[in-house]
């Protein structure tokens, strides 16, 4: 059958396009841009909702085998097949050189092991640059997901405490928000509608968003857990704790929770897109790297 091509809907969200692409991610397995990182960037605040209808599709058949997306912001890009399509990465990656540039920039990430991509990013101009991404798993058949909190503090999740407002106030203050001088979480009714939106929607599981409750009932360390049975593996995104609560063993009881839960469902590791040594101490081991490559 032949490929054909496509763009994606213009309108961004749950759409039969979303799923679609996210079956691709969910065949595809592991790669340099996973299931959750769509799922995670399908209903982001942070999104360009306008560039959605940039990304490119390849089809056969009806069913994704290739794709050029961005991140949330167009300048960066992805270019993706299946096994069997990687014929496709030269026509893939010049249609994103085109399409998902801001501003004449634009990179496109590699992974450091996939030579075949490497060779036909230099044949079109392309070089490696120093910035990186890195993945690393966790392997529930090789380290314990025992923790302990202190004393006062409880585990809760979004699905024990639907509270949308400590939710987002965590993250607030765990991604430093306040002290670079960005000043209190305003959470205005758009915010919480747009926040409520990306919790109640398809594949996501409020059992696996995990919170760290203090004594004075504010969540102070949260960890997202993404888990699809069909992918073989979980994802840890987002993690974060406020800074009056650090260096009490906050964060890991939030992540070794959260993975523990994903293990009663089946899972056998868990990925965090990070290389930082607090992942490296709870477990976690390092994966693979991919690299930004530029034009000359």
């Amino acid at each position: 059958m032949s490929i054909l091509f496509r763009k994606y809907t213009k309108h961004p969200g749950i759409t039969k396009d979303y799923h679609k692409v996210r079956a691709f991610f969910i065949k595809l397995g592991y790669a340099e841009f996973e299931y959750t990182r769509w799922d995670w960037m399908a209903t982001h605040s942070y999104l360009d909702k306008s560039a959605v209808g940039r990304i490119g599709l390849w089809e056969e058949e009806g069913e994704v085998v290739g794709i050029a997306t961005f991140d949330c912001q167009l300048g960066t890009a992805f270019c993706l097949t299946l096994p069997e399509y990687t014929y496709l990465k030269k026509e893939i990656l010049l249609y994103a050189k085109d399409k998902l540039s801001k501003d004449g920039r634009f990179g496109v990430f590699i992974r450091d092991a996939d030579l075949e991509f490497q060779d036909i990013a230099t044949e079109l101009g392309f070089v490696a640059t120093q910035e990186k991404e890195s993945d690393s798993f966790f392997y529930l058949d090789k380290t314990s997901t025992a923790y302990d909190l202190p004393k006062g503090f409880y585990i809760t999740t979004m699905k024990e405490t639907f509270d949308l407002y400590q939710y987002k106030r965590v993250l607030w203050k765990g991604f430093n928000h306040e002290l670079n001088g960005e000043g209190e979480l305003k959470f205005f009714e758009e915010e919480e509608q747009e926040t409520r939106r990306a919790m109640i929607r398809p594949n996501v599981d409020l059992n696996l968003k995990v919170a760290v409750v203090a004594p004075d009932g504010n969540f102070v360390s949260y960890c997202g857990m993404w888990y699809d049975k069909n992918a073989g593996f979980a994802v840890v995104e987002p993690v974060a704790t406020d800074p009056d609560y650090r260096n009490i063993g906050l964060g890991k009881a939030a992540v070794l929770e959260g993975i523990r839960r994903v293990g009663e469902l089946g899972a056998r590791k868990a990925l965090v897109g990070s290389q930082q040594q607090f992942y490296y101490s709870i477990g976690f081991r390092p994966f693979s790297t991919f690299t930004l490559w530029k034009e000359k």
